[in-house]
């Protein structure tokens, strides 16, 4: 008996997928890590941890450099991510919002006194623009932008969303410090069996094996490897938990392994499907390693605007678009992903909202060489304001002093020219005194008059 490649399909769990999709355009998946390194993979030299799913991402296709976070800790880069702008616009979302929903400098806790701190449906976000165009969407992992229903996922046009709504959780009872269960279904609070890790990842395997004819966006941000650090095959059933093991490097290890394995799976059911050729796949991180991770050979670690708190690893690949196997050493941001997805698929930026980030495929695809470029970065936590410029190869940081490098000679920004740079530094100064005028948000003016 002849089997035929549709029902060998089936038999493995996978929906055929049709290559005659809306317009010809490509899937997107978007996979982010939490809290991971930029020497926490293989690949981008981890001695200890073996990462060959997740490299095989820029085996196949690239493998970026110099990629920076929008911010070195968790809502204010995935707000960047999701609109393809500054954060500071949106205001408020400057900082990881805190456990229960609160804000944890000024303008955050003006906002959550109003119920209002979150991602408004308002900001045009990567979904919505996705689902208007006729793709399936969906999110799996965590939110980080808004406990509230209005700030939800699905009203921000993600069909389905499975994860955790607040910054972390315990990986085995998905409850927050306090006790509260943020594990939601569309909407709803649910009650799971499993390491966090592992029902993000069959979420999203179960999700792309249901897929049919429409081209689909699928956005799967893990908490891994955030803490609280528990190894994945821990669970002690007397407690329904695993220890938490702070700053044990072996825990963690297993942690972005699993992750690693996990990411796998998805990449799996993108070759069973028949889809893996007509999708675009990136993965990075949201901010640089905590303690526990490792950001060599960078300075500073999350939390800080030094290197290791903003730069992560960041790998692409669209076959028969992307070629494979390339580094690439174009200075590029979260906020460029949005722009980048959309050149990729034809989809018009939305109106009325121009975009901070830029497209990268014209760099990726080796069409256009690497270029300057000017980022900004200012991140709020209680009193403190860290801020950041960098312009071509001179990076300007503001944190407790002020420090001014050029990273084209010293990346370990080690030698701080400000004592015979002056000129410079006030130039710099200039720049990031503009920028911060120019990304007040609007819906912060009845609170403060001025960049702050």
């Amino acid at each position: 008996m002849q089997i035929t490649r549709r029902q060998v399909l089936r038999l493995c769990g996978a929906a055929p997928f049709s290559r005659a999709r809306a317009a010809g355009r490509p899937n997107v998946v978007l996979i982010l890590a939490d809290d991971m390194g930029y020497g926490d993979l293989s690949s981008y030299g981890c001695p200890d941890i073996r990462t060959p799913n997740i490299d095989s991402i820029g085996a196949k296709g690239v493998r970026l450099t110099k990629y920076y976070t929008n911010a070195p800790d968790c809502s204010p880069t995935r707000t960047a991510t999701l609109t393809g702008r500054y954060q500071a616009r949106v205001g408020g979302l400057e900082c990881a919002i805190g456990v229960g929903n609160v804000g944890r400098y000024d303008d955050a806790e003006w906002l959550a006194k109003q119920g209002e701190l979150g991602l408004p449906v308002s900001e045009t976000s990567m979904a919505r623009i996705f689902k208007n165009a006729g793709y399936d969407t969906a999110c799996f992992g965590k939110w980080h932008l808004g406990y509230a229903d209005k700030f939800s996922p699905n009203r921000h046009g993600f069909d389905e969303y499975f994860g955790i709504l607040g910054g972390n959780a315990d990986y085995f009872t998905h409850r927050e410090e306090d006790g509260t269960n943020v594990l939601y279904r569309n909407g709803k609070p649910v009650e799971a069996k499993g390491y966090t890790t592992d029902l993000i990842a069959e979420e999203a395997v179960s999700w792309l094996a249901r897929k049919r004819s429409k081209p689909f966006f699928l956005y799967v941000p893990f908490t891994s490897p955030h803490t609280p650090i528990q190894d994945p095959d821990g669970y002690d059933p007397k407690t329904g938990a695993a220890p938490v093991r702070q700053g044990h490097r072996p825990t963690y290890a297993k942690m972005i392994e699993r992750l690693d394995r996990r990411v796998g799976d998805i990449l799996s059911q993108l070759d069973r499907m028949g889809a893996a050729g007509e999708t675009l796949v990136i993965f990075s991180s949201d901010n640089g390693g905590d303690p526990n991770g490792r950001n060599d050979p960078w300075r500073g670690k999350k939390g800080s605007l030094w290197e290791g708190g903003i730069r992560v690893p960041c790998m692409m690949r669209w076959p028969g678009r992307i070629p494979g196997g390339k580094t690439i050493d174009q200075v590029a941001v979260s906020m460029d992903l949005l722009p980048t997805m959309l050149a990729a698929t034809g989809i018009a930026a939305p109106s009325g909202r121009p975009l901070d980030g830029v497209n990268l495929l014209p760099v990726l695809e080796g069409l256009k060489p690497n270029y300057p470029r000017t980022l900004f970065w200012r991140a709020k936590r209680g009193t403190r304001v860290r801020k950041a410029v960098r312009v071509g190869d001179l990076k300007l940081v503001i944190d407790e002093g002020e420090e001014l490098h050029d990273l084209a000679k010293d990346e370990l920004e080690q030698r701080n020219l400000l004592p015979t740079a002056e000129m410079i530094a006030k130039g710099l100064r200039a720049k990031l005194a503009a920028w911060e005028q120019e990304v007040m948000a609007p819906r912060l003016r009845p609170f403060r008059s001025a960049p702050g």
